[in-house]
C-alpha cells in the first residue's frame, strides 16, 4: 500500500481543527494525560501507539515499544505529544476507544500493542483507512495494516540453555501469561532448550491467563519454588514482576538458596537486584530478548519514508536481531558454559542448521540433528 500523502489544503486542515474542537479537542485532563503539547503541522510525520492491560510501565513489552517510538521520535525532531505520544489502555474495552481517538487526532502510524488488540485494529483500520495502523504480535489482513511477529522461540531457546545449566534440582519452572500462540512459542523454545543441554532437568509449566496481575505471578512462583524448582522463566509481561519479587523475597530470607529467574522481552536484570548484608545480588540469571523497540522503529522508519508495509507480516528472528538474549549474570556458577553454548546454537539458528520448534507439537518431533 502507498502511503497517503501528508500534506493537506488550508481547507481541509481549517475544517479538521473545527471538527476535533467540536468534539471536545479542549479537554485538559485528556490531553496532559496523552502528554499533547501542541497543534501537529501538517508536514510531520507523527507515530502513536496503545498499551495492552499490561501497561507503559510493565517493564517488559509494552516498555519497549514505547522506547522504540520515544528512540524513533528523538532521532527524527518529533515533539513528545504531537509528534508522538501513547494512550494507556486499563482494560481490553478500551482498544477500539484509543486506537480510534489516536486516528482522529491526526496521527499517521498508530501501533496496537499485543495480539489482544486485533478485533480491534481489525475494525479502526477499516473505518479509517486513511491512518497506517501496525499490530504486534498479531497479523490482520488490511491494506493499511502491518503485522509484526517475532521468533519469540529463537530467544527461549537460548533462555532454555541458561537455565538447563544453572539449576541444581533438575527442575524448572515456565510461567505463560495469556494462552496463545504467541506465548506458546516462548514455552516451546525454552523447554527444547532446557532438553538440549540437560535432558534430566524437568520443565513444570503454568499459565496465570494474565498479563498484569503481578500477585498470580508471585503466588505461581511461591509453589514451584517450594516444590524445588530453582530457575524459572516467565512470559507473562507485569505478571512475570511477581516472580521476581517471590524470587528476591527468597533469596532475601535465605542468601544460600538456589533461587533463580529468567526475564523476557527487555533486560530485566534491574529487576534482580537483593541487598544482602550491605552487598548487592542480582537473581536473575539472563532475559530473552523480544526486540519490539527494533521493529517499531523498522516500521516507523518505513513508513516516514513511504514505504509502509501495509498488508504483509515483517517477522523478526534472531538472524536480524529482532530476538535474542541478554547478558548472562556474573554471580552464574555456570557463566562460561552457558555463553559457550549460547554462542553454539546461537550461530546453528542464524545459520538455518537448526529450526527451533514455534508450537508444542513441533518440540515433541524436535531434535538436534
Amino acid at each position: 500500500m502507498k502511503k497517503r500523502k501528508f500534506g493537506l489544503t488550508m481547507s481541509l486542515i481549517l475544517a479538521a481543527g473545527t471538527i476535533l474542537g467540536a468534539c471536545g479537542g479542549g479537554d485538559t485532563e485528556e490531553a496532559e494525560k496523552e502528554g499533547t503539547t501542541g497543534e501537529k503541522t501538517d508536514q510531520e510525520f507523527s507515530v502513536a501507539m496503545v498499551t495492552d492491560v499490561g501497561g507503559i510501565d510493565d517493564k517488559s513489552f509494552n516498555q519497549s515499544a514505547w522506547k522504540g517510538i520515544k528512540e524513533f521520535g528523538e532521532a527524527n525532531n518529533l515533539a513528545e505529544g504531537d509528534g508522538y505520544t501513547y494512550l494507556q489502555s486499563q482494560s481490553d474495552a478500551d482498544y477500539t476507544t484509543n486506537l480510534n481517538s489516536l486516528a482522529r487526532k491526526n496521527y499517521n502510524l498508530i501501533f496496537g500493542v499485543g495480539f489482544m488488540m486485533e478485533e480491534s485494529i481489525n475494525e479502526i483500520a477499516g473505518q479509517q483507512k486513511d491512518y497506517n495502523f501496525s499490530i504486534i504480535d498479531g497479523a490482520v489482513d488490511q491494506p493499511n495494516v502491518a503485522s509484526i511477529l517475532f521468533k519469540e522461540q529463537e530467544a527461549s531457546f537460548l533462555a532454555g540453555i541458561a537455565a538447563g545449566l544453572t539449576t541444581e534440582s533438575n527442575k524448572v519452572g515456565f510461567i505463560g501469561g495469556v494462552t496463545g500462540a504467541v506465548i506458546e512459542r516462548f514455552e516451546a523454545g525454552f523447554i527444547a532448550g532446557v532438553e538440549a543441554v540437560n535432558p534430566d532437568a524437568e520443565v513444570e509449566v503454568q499459565y496465570a491467563e494474565a498479563f498484569d496481575k503481578a500477585e498470580m505471578g508471585q503466588s505461581i512462583a511461591s509453589k514451584m519454588y517450594s516444590s524445588g524448582v530453582d530457575v524459572i522463566f516467565h512470559a507473562a509481561g507485569g505478571t512475570g514482576n511477581g516472580l521476581f519479587k517471590e524470587a528476591r523475597d527468597l533469596k532475601q530470607k535465605n542468601p544460600d538458596r538456589n533461587v533463580w529467574a529468567i526475564g523476557v522481552d527487555s533486560d530485566q536484570a534491574a529487576e534482580g537486584v537483593v541487598e544482602i548484608d550491605g552487598e548487592e545480588q542480582n537473581i536473575i540469571i539472563t532475559s530473552a530478548l523480544k526486540r519490539v523497540d527494533v521493529a517499531v522503529k523498522d516500521i516507523s522508519e518505513k513508513a516516514k519514508a513511504g514505504e509502509f508495509p501495509g498488508g504483509e507480516t515483517s517477522v523478526y528472528t534472531l538472524a536480524d536481531d529482532g530476538v535474542g538474549l541478554a547478558p548472562i549474570n556474573d554471580a552464574v556458577p555456570a557463566k562460561a558454559d552457558i555463553e559457550a553454548k549460547v554462542a553454539e546454537f546461537t550461530e546453528k539458528i542464524k545459520n538455518g542448521d537448526l529450526e527451533i520448534p514455534g508450537t508444542l507439537d513441533e518440540l515433541k518431533t524436535f531434535s538436534l540433528e
